[in-house]
């Protein structure tokens, strides 16, 4: 018996300890060890995929598509369930183009679980890559950017990037409201790697549609204006722009050169710049304007004063003459505004003093952003008062020894046309179907008198004798004005670089329409009457008919 006893003993001693390691190794996988196990066994049976939010429209104020997305897949693998990497290669390479070279070195990484082998493919095409049946290869849906109109507006609209974020223009600046929120799937499975089925873990969203307040027509027409100057004269490039003065609305913003949005890869910075709030200039004679305003306001002078201004003009050590020779004349202050006269400005500058210059240059808006709906706008450079030299009394008034934005003439110039108004200019009408209802701050700077006077001076530019008489669109009365600005260059004005520019208004008394051109570095011929002008006369010519203003 007792040798029964010690076997059993023995048996069950093996036993308890046979199952006590049992017992530990189970604690040790399941309860220490369980969460890694887990973890690794679903990485090795489900790959997460972030599937991007569709994003919301860009519309014109008509609600014509200016950008929208469509259906389209990525085609992804994972590396180490693929039995013959470079047999896939070249399967994959003839369905989807992609160099076999890169498509083998995604595929040749053991190590990695996940690779994009192509992006924003047609769904045809992923189709064709599901018939292939290969292990290891999936698609995931995704979307693709569109832009309907081609390279319409394409600096102001922008574009976006390969994983759907905006990257310049409303694209980034309304990137939230577009974007729709990215949602996760998981690609599930077998054993030998064949995917067997797809789980949304949290579906992706539409984003919101972003209405403007472009027109494409208008902004069609402008563009295509801009461009034959910019060509004709083989300039560097150009920007136009196009609002109603009396609401501050954009109904054409456009840029030459511009870009392809579908296609990044080979757009430069010149490209992809927005010069209408990007590009400061020197404004040179359309500056004149405000400096016969400010002195109108001041009361220092009248449409109708009277001075002798002999050829050239002193101050301090600097002598202002006029674009062209001439004996000394006698003009008005309308007459100075018409034929552009430097040596009249700056008369009427000194006469009103750079106090007051000062403060009403400021009060124009010019030297901070306008607040348009564009990001990265630019706000130019005006000297403080406490900085003016001996001489900046003679630059001034002449529109030298400042920088402006187009975007910042554009408005300022709509306050005249506006009988004294300034009101900050929109782009964006509505987001998500609510309009924006964005106050404009509306508020006055000159007397309704003042505007109207300097309407009817500024109709002089365009009648004979003015820097600007061969531009005219039947029926209508134009008024505005012209500039001719030398660039700076090694700290000296250029004899053969120039900025020309143009910012006109129709009809002249009443304006319903609001048009500002720059052209930079036009060759053979630089002044804005030739240059600039007649874009605006094109533009003028479509858009009011267009938009039913009637004549005058």
């Amino acid at each position: 018996m007792r040798l029964i006893d010690r076997r059993l003993g023995l048996v069950f001693c093996i036993f308890f300890i046979l199952f006590s390691f049992a017992f530990v190794r189970a604690f040790w996988l399941q309860g220490v060890k369980g969460g890694s196990l887990r973890a690794e066994a679903h990485s090795q049976q489900v790959t997460s995929v972030t599937i991007p939010g569709e994003r919301g429209r860009v519309l014109d104020r008509n609600g014509k598509v200016l950008a929208a997305s469509e259906d389209a897949a990525d085609v992804v693998a994972t590396p180490y369930q693929v039995k013959d990497p470079g047999q896939t290669a070249l399967k994959l390479h003839e369905v989807l183009g992609e160099p076999t070279a890169d498509l083998l070195d995604a595929l040749s990484d053991r190590s990695s679980g996940f690779a994009y082998l192509a992006r924003k493919v047609d769904p045809k095409v992923a189709a064709e890559v599901k018939d292939l049946d290969i292990t290891g290869i999936a698609t995931v849906p995704t979307s693709k950017r569109l832009y309907p109109q081609g390279e319409l507006a394409s600096q102001v609209i922008g574009a976006v990037g390969t994983d759907n974020q905006g990257l310049t223009g409303l694209e980034h600046s309304e990137n939230d409201a577009l974007g729709g929120q990215n949602g996760e799937e998981d690609v599930v499975h077998d054993a030998v790697g064949r995917p067997l089925r797809m789980e949304i873990v949290k579906p992706a969203s539409v984003g919101e549609d972003v209405q403007t307040t472009l027109d494409a027509a208008i902004q069609d027409t402008t563009e295509e204006a801009l461009n034959e100057a910019v060509d004709h004269y083989d300039a560097n490039g150009g920007t136009a722009i196009v609002m109603n003065p009396n609401s501050g609305e954009v109904l054409a913003m456009a840029n030459t050169p511009g870009f392809d949005p579908e296609d990044l890869s080979n757009a430069t910075s010149n490209e992809l710049e927005n010069r209408a709030t990007g590009f400061t200039y020197e404004p040179g004679s359309t500056f004149k304007a405000f400096t016969v305003a400010s002195a109108l306001e001041e009361h220092v002078v009248t449409p109708s004063s009277s001075f002798y201004l002999p050829s050239e003009i002193k101050v301090y050590d600097r002598i202002i003459g006029e674009a062209e020779a001439r004996p000394p004349v006698t003009l008005t202050t309308a007459q100075i505004l018409a034929q552009s006269s430097n040596v009249g400005a700056v008369t009427i500058g000194l006469k009103e003093g750079a106090d007051r210059f000062s403060q009403w240059i400021n009060r124009f808006g010019f030297g901070r952003p306008t607040g348009v709906d564009y990001p990265g706008e630019e706000r130019g450079i005006v000297p403080a008062l406490d900085d003016y030299s001996g001489s900046t009394m003679g630059n001034l008034p002449i529109g030298q020894g400042l920088a402006v934005t187009p975007m910042q003439m554009a408005t300022a110039y709509s306050a005249i046309a506006d009988g004294g108004i300034l009101r900050r200019p929109t782009l964006i009408e509505s987001v998500g179907g609510q309009p924006t209802d964005e106050n404009t701050d509306p508020h006055r700077v000159t007397t309704r008198r003042t505007a109207a006077q300097l309407r009817q001076m500024l109709e002089g530019v365009l009648a004979p004798g003015g820097t600007a008489s061969e531009v005219s669109v039947p029926g209508y009365t134009l008024a505005g004005k012209t500039g001719t600005a030398q660039k700076v260059e090694n700290g000296t004005y250029s004899d053969s670089r120039y900025v020309a520019s143009f910012v006109g208004f129709a009809p002249a008394n009443r304006p319903k329409l609001l048009v500002a051109v720059v052209v930079d570095e036009p060759q053979y011929v630089h002044v804005g009457g030739q240059v600039a002008a007649p874009v605006f006369g094109q533009i003028a010519e479509f858009a009011l008919p267009y938009l039913g203003i009637s004549p005058n």
